[in-house]
Protein backbone atom coordinates (compact mmCIF):
# COMPACT_ATOMS: atom_id res chain seq x y z
CA UNK A 1 0.00 0.00 0.00
CA UNK A 2 1.35 3.40 -0.98
CA UNK A 3 1.08 5.92 1.85
CA UNK A 4 2.20 8.90 -0.22
CA UNK A 5 -0.47 11.56 -0.28
CA UNK A 6 -0.84 14.08 -3.08
CA UNK A 7 0.61 16.69 -0.74
CA UNK A 8 3.67 14.57 -0.01
CA UNK A 9 4.23 13.95 -3.71
CA UNK A 10 3.58 17.48 -5.04
CA UNK A 11 4.40 19.54 -2.00
CA UNK A 12 2.37 22.51 -0.84
CA UNK A 13 0.90 24.08 -3.99
CA UNK A 14 0.77 27.47 -2.29
CA UNK A 15 4.53 27.34 -1.95
CA UNK A 16 5.01 26.71 -5.66
CA UNK A 17 3.89 29.97 -7.34
CA UNK A 18 4.28 28.68 -10.89
CA UNK A 19 1.54 26.09 -10.23
CA UNK A 20 -0.99 28.69 -9.09
CA UNK A 21 -3.42 30.33 -11.49
CA UNK A 22 -2.76 34.08 -11.62
CA UNK A 23 -5.56 36.17 -10.16
CA UNK A 24 -7.72 37.63 -12.91
CA UNK A 25 -8.08 41.37 -13.10
CA UNK A 26 -11.64 41.02 -14.44
CA UNK A 27 -14.32 38.36 -13.89
CA UNK A 28 -14.99 35.85 -16.66
CA UNK A 29 -17.35 33.24 -15.20
CA UNK A 30 -20.84 33.50 -13.72
CA UNK A 31 -19.41 32.69 -10.29
CA UNK A 32 -16.84 35.47 -10.66
CA UNK A 33 -19.55 37.98 -11.66
CA UNK A 34 -21.57 36.94 -8.60
CA UNK A 35 -18.41 37.41 -6.53
CA UNK A 36 -17.91 40.87 -8.03
CA UNK A 37 -21.48 41.84 -7.11
CA UNK A 38 -21.00 40.50 -3.57
CA UNK A 39 -17.71 42.35 -3.06
CA UNK A 40 -19.17 45.66 -4.25
CA UNK A 41 -22.29 45.15 -2.11
CA UNK A 42 -20.15 44.44 0.95
CA UNK A 43 -18.10 47.63 0.53
CA UNK A 44 -20.59 50.48 0.95
CA UNK A 45 -17.80 53.02 0.41
CA UNK A 46 -17.79 52.03 -3.29
CA UNK A 47 -21.40 53.02 -3.90
CA UNK A 48 -23.22 54.67 -0.98
CA UNK A 49 -21.97 58.22 -1.66
CA UNK A 50 -23.13 57.99 -5.31
CA UNK A 51 -26.78 57.12 -4.67
CA UNK A 52 -29.40 59.69 -5.62
CA UNK A 53 -33.19 59.43 -5.56
CA UNK A 54 -35.42 60.82 -8.29
CA UNK A 55 -39.18 60.95 -7.77
CA UNK A 56 -39.90 61.16 -11.52
CA UNK A 57 -37.80 58.26 -12.83
CA UNK A 58 -35.51 55.50 -11.66
CA UNK A 59 -32.02 56.88 -11.10
CA UNK A 60 -29.06 54.91 -12.42
CA UNK A 61 -25.30 55.30 -12.56
CA UNK A 62 -22.74 53.14 -14.36
CA UNK A 63 -20.38 52.20 -11.56
CA UNK A 64 -17.77 50.18 -13.41
CA UNK A 65 -16.93 48.66 -16.77
CA UNK A 66 -14.49 46.01 -17.86
CA UNK A 67 -13.86 43.85 -20.87
CA UNK A 68 -17.25 42.39 -21.70
CA UNK A 69 -19.19 43.58 -18.65
CA UNK A 70 -20.60 46.61 -16.87
CA UNK A 71 -21.89 47.33 -13.38
CA UNK A 72 -24.85 49.65 -12.74
CA UNK A 73 -26.16 51.19 -9.53
CA UNK A 74 -29.92 51.94 -9.44
CA UNK A 75 -32.20 53.58 -6.92
CA UNK A 76 -35.92 53.01 -6.64
CA UNK A 77 -38.34 55.22 -4.70
CA UNK A 78 -41.65 53.67 -3.62
CA UNK A 79 -43.83 52.82 -6.61
CA UNK A 80 -41.08 52.87 -9.23
CA UNK A 81 -40.65 49.85 -11.47
CA UNK A 82 -38.78 48.65 -14.51
CA UNK A 83 -41.69 47.45 -16.60
CA UNK A 84 -41.67 43.90 -17.96
CA UNK A 85 -38.43 43.43 -19.90
CA UNK A 86 -35.49 41.20 -20.74
CA UNK A 87 -31.82 42.04 -21.23
CA UNK A 88 -31.31 40.93 -24.82
CA UNK A 89 -28.14 38.88 -25.19
CA UNK A 90 -26.83 39.81 -21.74
CA UNK A 91 -26.75 37.60 -18.66
CA UNK A 92 -26.73 39.30 -15.31
CA UNK A 93 -26.63 39.48 -11.57
CA UNK A 94 -29.06 41.64 -9.60
CA UNK A 95 -28.04 42.33 -5.99
CA UNK A 96 -30.21 44.28 -3.57
CA UNK A 97 -27.99 46.65 -1.59
CA UNK A 98 -30.69 48.18 0.62
CA UNK A 99 -34.45 48.16 0.92
CA UNK A 100 -36.96 45.80 -0.66
CA UNK A 101 -37.94 45.09 -4.25
CA UNK A 102 -40.47 42.74 -5.82
CA UNK A 103 -39.56 40.66 -8.87
CA UNK A 104 -42.44 39.48 -11.05
CA UNK A 105 -42.05 36.79 -13.70
CA UNK A 106 -44.45 34.55 -15.57
CA UNK A 107 -43.59 31.92 -12.95
CA UNK A 108 -44.49 34.01 -9.93
CA UNK A 109 -43.59 36.79 -7.54
CA UNK A 110 -40.50 36.97 -5.39
CA UNK A 111 -39.80 39.47 -2.59
CA UNK A 112 -36.17 40.57 -2.52
CA UNK A 113 -34.69 42.01 0.66
CA UNK A 114 -31.32 43.55 1.38
CA UNK A 115 -28.60 41.05 0.48
CA UNK A 116 -30.71 39.08 -2.01
CA UNK A 117 -29.10 38.19 -5.32
CA UNK A 118 -30.61 36.90 -8.56
CA UNK A 119 -28.73 35.47 -11.52
CA UNK A 120 -30.34 35.40 -14.94
CA UNK A 121 -29.56 34.25 -18.47
CA UNK A 122 -30.14 36.04 -21.78
CA UNK A 123 -33.83 36.40 -22.60
CA UNK A 124 -35.01 36.12 -18.98
CA UNK A 125 -38.20 38.21 -18.73
CA UNK A 126 -39.05 39.96 -15.47
CA UNK A 127 -40.32 43.14 -13.90
CA UNK A 128 -38.77 44.70 -10.80
CA UNK A 129 -40.83 47.08 -8.65
CA UNK A 130 -40.44 48.89 -5.35
CA UNK A 131 -43.72 47.97 -3.67
CA UNK A 132 -42.47 49.07 -0.26
CA UNK A 133 -42.77 52.42 1.50
CA UNK A 134 -38.97 52.99 1.63
CA UNK A 135 -36.41 53.65 -1.12
CA UNK A 136 -34.29 50.77 -2.40
CA UNK A 137 -30.85 50.51 -4.03
CA UNK A 138 -29.77 47.70 -6.34
CA UNK A 139 -26.62 46.68 -8.18
CA UNK A 140 -26.76 45.14 -11.67
CA UNK A 141 -23.88 43.35 -13.38
CA UNK A 142 -24.41 42.62 -17.09
CA UNK A 143 -22.18 40.38 -19.19
CA UNK A 144 -21.75 41.16 -21.97
CA UNK A 145 -22.54 44.80 -21.32
CA UNK A 146 -26.19 45.76 -21.72
CA UNK A 147 -26.95 46.89 -25.28
CA UNK A 148 -30.71 46.41 -25.31
CA UNK A 149 -33.61 46.04 -22.92
CA UNK A 150 -36.66 44.93 -24.91
CA UNK A 151 -39.97 45.67 -23.21
CA UNK A 152 -42.74 43.05 -23.09
CA UNK A 153 -46.51 43.15 -22.77
CA UNK A 154 -47.59 41.73 -19.39
CA UNK A 155 -49.51 38.47 -19.41
CA UNK A 156 -52.25 37.78 -16.87
CA UNK A 157 -49.97 35.70 -14.63
CA UNK A 158 -47.29 38.41 -14.44
CA UNK A 159 -49.78 41.23 -13.98
CA UNK A 160 -51.73 39.30 -11.34
CA UNK A 161 -48.60 38.12 -9.52
CA UNK A 162 -49.25 34.39 -9.80
CA UNK A 163 -47.31 32.27 -7.36
CA UNK A 164 -44.63 29.91 -8.59
CA UNK A 165 -40.91 29.39 -8.92
CA UNK A 166 -38.84 31.90 -10.81
CA UNK A 167 -36.93 30.65 -13.84
CA UNK A 168 -33.52 31.86 -12.73
CA UNK A 169 -31.26 30.80 -9.89
CA UNK A 170 -30.99 32.40 -6.49
CA UNK A 171 -27.42 32.65 -5.32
Amino acid sequence: MNSDSDLQIAGDLFEVPHLLQPAREHPETVAEFVGLARSIAADRSQWEHLVEYDATTRWYHRLRTGPGYEVWLLSWVPGQGSGLHDHGLSSGVLALLQGELTERTEGGVRALGTGAQRVFAPGYVHEVVNDSLEPAVSLHVYFPGLTEMPMHTPTCSVADGAEGAAADATV
